[in-house]
C-alpha cells in the first residue's frame, strides 16, 4: 500500500492510501533498472533509491528535491519502502503530485518492491529575519498597498490566520498606525500585558505579551487608543512605537510574522522595513484601473529599496470592481501572481464579526481562494530564499 499525507488546514497529516502491486517480493533485492540487474541488500536499495529519489524536480519550485535538501530519508523496513519528505513550509501546495513523481520513480526503477510509503514533514525555512534587533522569526511578511480601501488589513489578517491554519506558527502586527482595524476584525480588546524578563547576560527587561487569539500572537496601536481617538502624530513618534512593537515584544519563536503596513509608500513603511530583514512583501489591490496605477507605484518602491516583490492578490474580484486586471498587471511587470479573492459577502461579515476563523470552514466559498493565497505567498518565500539568501535590507533613500 502506497500511503500518501496530504495536508488539511487545521491537522498537521491526513492520510490517503493507494494499492500498488509489483511482481515480486521486495525481500529479493532484485532490481531491474538503469543500474542494471544485481543482487543487492536492503541498504544498498535504499542508497540508490535516495539518490533517484532526490533527482525529482519540485513541481513548485523547479530544482531537485536534492537540491533543496527535501529527502529526509529512504528505508526499507519488512518489505516496505519508506520515503520521508521534508517540505519548505506547511502549507505546501500541492504535495500528492511529489508523492506521484515518487510512486512512478519506484514502478520504473524498482519493480520487485511490494510496498511504498511516502511521509510528508515540513521545517520552514527562511532568513530569520530580526535577528539584529532579537526577534526569532523566520520570515517577516509585509502585507502593503499602493491605496487605501483595498482589504489590506483584511488579507493580512486572512493570511495570518490560514497560515496558522497549516501548522505554522503566526504572528500578526497591525503597523497600520493611522487606521488599525485588526483588532476588531480578530474581536480582540484590552492593553496587553508587561512582564518582565532575564536576559541572557542576566539583564532584567520589560518586555510586552502580545494578546493570542486562536494560537495567532498580535499587537497593534489599536490596544492602547480607544476606538473614536485620532492618533496624530510625526514620523519619529510613529517610528518608536513600531520599533517598540518589534524589539519589546515577546513574539517567541514564530515561522512567519505578518505586517499589516500602512496603504502608501510613506515614512512609516520605510522606517519600520529598515529595522529587519523582509521575507518579501505582498502588494494587495483591487481590479480596476485606479488601484492598479498605485499598486504599481507600491512595487517600485519595494523594488527600489531592495525588497523581493512576494506577488500581486487581487481582493474584491467579482462583478462589481471587475476581474483579472491585478494577473494582467502582475504578468506585465513580471511579478507573480499570488490569487484572487472573490467579492464575497462572507468575507465582510466574518470581519465585521471579528469571526476570521469561520471563513477556513469547509462549507465557507471564501475558503479555497483565501487558502491558495496563503498557499502561494509560502512557497514565494522559499522560492526567494533559494534566489536571495542573503537578507533584503530596506534602504532609505
Amino acid at each position: 500500500m502506497l500511503s500518501i499525507l496530504i495536508p488539511v488546514p487545521g491537522r498537521v497529516l491526513e492520510e490517503e492510501r493507494c494499492q500498488i502491486v509489483y511482481p515480486s517480493s521486495f525481500a529479493a533485492a532484485t532490481r531491474h533498472s538503469r543500474f542494471g540487474i544485481s543482487h543487492m541488500n536492503h541498504s544498498e536499495v535504499a542508497s540508490n533509491l535516495a539518490e533517484s529519489v532526490s533527482a525529482i524536480t519540485d513541481p513548485e519550485i523547479g530544482r531537485s528535491l536534492g537540491e533543496l535538501k527535501m529527502v529526509g530519508g529512504v528505508r526499507i523496513d519488512d518489505g516496505v519502502v519508506h520515503v520521508e519528505i521534508d517540505l519548505p513550509t506547511p502549507a505546501y501546495p500541492g504535495r500528492e503530485r511529489i508523492a506521484q513523481a515518487v510512486r512512478s520513480l519506484l514502478s520504473e526503477q524498482s519493480p520487485a518492491s511490494e510496498s511504498v510509503n511516502v511521509s510528508f514533514s515540513s521545517s520552514v525555512r527562511g532568513h530569520e529575519s530580526g535577528g539584529s534587533i532579537g526577534l526569532s522569526v523566520r520570515n517577516i511578511i509585509a502585507v502593503g498597498s499602493g491605496k487605501g480601501g483595498v482589504g489590506k488589513s483584511t488579507v493580512a489578517a486572512c493570511m495570518a490566520y490560514g497560515l496558522n491554519s497549516f501548522g505554522a506558527r503566526v504572528g500578526l502586527m497591525d503597523a497600520d498606525v493611522y487606521g488599525p482595524s485588526i483588532p476588531h476584525m480578530l474581536n480582540v480588546t484590552g492593553q496587553p500585558a508587561a512582564t518582565e524578563k532575564q536576559t541572557a547576560d542576566g539583564q532584567s527587561v520589560m518586555r510586552i505579551m502580545p494578546h493570542e487569539v486562536n494560537g495567532i500572537r498580535m499587537m497593534s496601536m489599536g490596544f492602547f487608543v480607544e476606538p473614536h481617538k485620532a492618533i496624530v502624530w510625526r514620523g519619529p513618534m510613529l517610528h518608536k512605537a513600531l520599533t517598540q512593537f518589534l524589539k519589546d515584544t515577546d513574539w517567541g519563536d514564530l515561522d512567519y510574522l505578518v505586517i499589516d503596513l500602512p496603504p502608501g509608500t510613506g515614512d512609516v513603511s520605510l522606517t519600520l522595513a529598515q529595522l529587519v530583514g523582509l521575507a518579501g512583501a505582498v502588494v494587495v489591490c483591487t481590479p480596476q484601473q485606479v488601484a492598479l496605477l498605485d499598486a504599481v507605484r507600491a512595487i517600485d518602491m519595494y523594488r527600489t529599496v531592495k525588497v523581493p516583490v512576494l506577488g500581486i492578490v487581487e481582493n474584491m474580484s467579482g462583478e462589481v470592481f471587475g476581474r483579472g486586471g491585478a494577473k494582467s498587471k502582475a504578468a506585465e511587470l513580471g511579478v507573480p501572481f499570488l490569487g484572487e479573492i472573490p467579492i464575497e459577502a462572507a468575507i465582510r461579515i466574518k470581519t465585521d464579526e471579528g469571526s476570521i476563523p469561520d471563513l477556513f470552514a469547509a462549507d465557507n466559498p471564501a475558503r479555497g481562494p483565501l487558502l491558495h493565497v496563503c498557499q502561494q505567498t509560502a512557497i514565494q518565500i522559499a522560492r526567494q530564499l533559494l534566489e536571495t539568501p542573503q537578507l533584503p535590507t530596506l534602504e532609505i533613500l
